[in-house]
């Protein structure tokens, strides 16, 4: 079974001698965490910075943050944890620069588990196709570069 076909089923018995007979059955495909939603965001020093994770799963999914190698706690590291049913998220109230770079939502049920990067990235950061941060200064190097071979090729 697919997880699309959870739901409530219906099987009536019927005759020509009684009323049909009616039973529901509520069926539910338990199923891995699938990472829906893991929005990157940029949030310049002083202010209030927020990175979101969103996974469906049944059962539903608990998360957890790391930034590099390092297990987030609520309340601890200036930040705060809020999971609010298939959505948690990393709250930052007071952005600082060392806060600045890549962190992975874990979601995980008895099923399995998948993960996500996210980055807090400054208000000046530039980011690539793969939503990898690029300081304004690589930005322009690679910008230069580029111009330079355009020119060159002619």
């Amino acid at each position: 079974m697919t997880k699309e076909q959870s739901g409530t089923y219906e099987c009536i018995a019927s005759n020509d001698i009684s009323n049909p007979d009616i039973r529901r059955a509520r069926v539910t495909v338990n199923y891995p965490p699938f990472i829906s939603k893991a929005r990157s965001t940029g949030t310049p020093v002083g202010q209030k910075g927020i990175l979101q994770c969103e996974a469906s799963a049944v059962p539903k999914a608990d998360f957890e943050w790391y930034k590099e190698d390092r297990r987030l706690f609520n309340g601890l590291n200036r930040v705060k944890i809020e999971n609010q049913g298939k959505q948690s998220l990393l709250i930052f109230f007071n952005v600082s620069e060392e806060d600045y770079g890549n962190y992975t939502c874990v979601a995980m049920n008895t099923m399995g588990m998948t993960n996500a990067s996210i980055i807090l990235y400054g208000p000046g950061a530039m980011h690539d196709v793969n939503g990898t941060a690029m300081t304004p200064q690589c930005s322009l190097c690679l910008l230069l570069t580029a111009t330079l071979f355009y020119l060159l090729k002619f």
